[in-house]
């Protein structure tokens, strides 16, 4: 049998931007209700070593981190459902959400922080040595390759803006793509191509990541096979970021205005989306920076905005 629940402000999602709007509106004393959905703590949780979340002289995990944030919420009054989201209706206020456990939520205003999902390549070795060499943040990782070689996949924006942002740590940067001519933009593409610590690899698609699991798991080369010549070769690489872009989590929120990769839209300076009382924080509209630190101002953000919004 359905029940319903009002809430001030709804939260949905839990990463670094869901916990820290939970902290800040439960401190309002909005009462905050956070819906955790299928993963909480969001990509941390899948993150080893984390050495630039600030306060920290030493190096975190991810998940511990998000262990932190979430026992925080928790312990300011944050309301916390292991549920998922359905259906959302944001046409009317109170607006409406409706969860896997057939339980309806009305809020007052609304925090959307579902998160962005980083495509993987999907091939058994890689999910093997993820956190182990393999990468899908160069901004995250880079600093532990410091002068190493290390290469980078895919052939759009997000691939060559890593591949460039890498050189000011390793030694060497090669850049993989399927394709005989980049999809980046031309500004990009002129940066990459002058750059003397960067080659590339055309044509080719990653077949296998080779390493090893004594003494410690870790990458040592890349199985690589041309396109066009069909020949598999073997290239040593200390790394490999995949950079194929990501998939923000905002199917279900087809209400709002949404740009042509999914990402929510938020007005300039703000996370207020195309409908008043309903805000996005996180890597779910931040497609730039997708940082925990940038995803935890923005979760900020949201919760004192939802503040304002609400004592007018």
């Amino acid at each position: 049998m359905s029940t319903t629940n009002h809430t001030k402000t709804l939260i949905i999602g839990a990463g670094p931007a869901g916990y820290t709007a939970a902290i800040y509106a439960a401190r309002a004393n909005l009462q905050p209700i956070q819906l955790l959905g299928p993963q909480p703590g969001g990509q941390l949780t899948i993150t080893t070593d984390v050495e630039n979340y600030p306060g920290f002289k030493d190096v975190i995990q991810g998940p511990w981190l998000m262990e932190q944030m979430h026992a925080q919420a928790a312990h300011v009054g944050t309301d916390m459902r292991y549920e998922s989201v359905e259906k959302v209706d944001f046409s009317k206020r109170p607006f409406t959400v409706h969860t896997d456990s057939e339980v309806t939520y009305t809020a007052d205003t609304v925090i959307i922080a579902t998160g962005a999902q980083a495509k993987w390549l999907d091939i058994p070795s890689e999910a093997h040595f993820r956190g182990y060499g393999v990468s899908g943040c160069a901004t995250c990782d880079g600093f532990f390759f410091k002068n190493k070689n290390v290469a980078v996949i895919g052939g759009g924006n997000s691939a060559v803006e890593e591949a460039i942002y890498l050189t000011n740590h390793c030694a060497h940067v090669t850049l993989i793509h399927r394709r005989d001519t980049l999809r980046a933009e031309k500004i990009a593409q002129d940066r990459l191509f002058k750059n003397p610590k960067i080659s590339v690899i055309w044509d080719t698609a990653v077949e296998e990541f080779l390493g090893t699991d004594q003494p410690v798991r870790s990458l040592t080369a890349l199985r690589l096979k041309n396109l066009k010549t069909k020949a598999i070769t073997d290239h040593n690489f200390d790394g490999a970021f995949v950079a194929i872009g990501h998939t923000p989590m905002s199917a279900i929120f087809n209400q709002l205005q949404r740009d042509s990769e999914g990402y929510v839209v938020t007005t300039p300076g703000s996370t207020a989306t195309s409908i008043t009382g309903v805000f996005a924080a996180g890597d779910v509209q931040d497609k730039v920076f997708r940082q925990a630190v940038t995803a935890a101002g923005q979760g900020c953000m949201a919760a004192l905005e939802a503040e304002k919004l609400l004592s007018h």
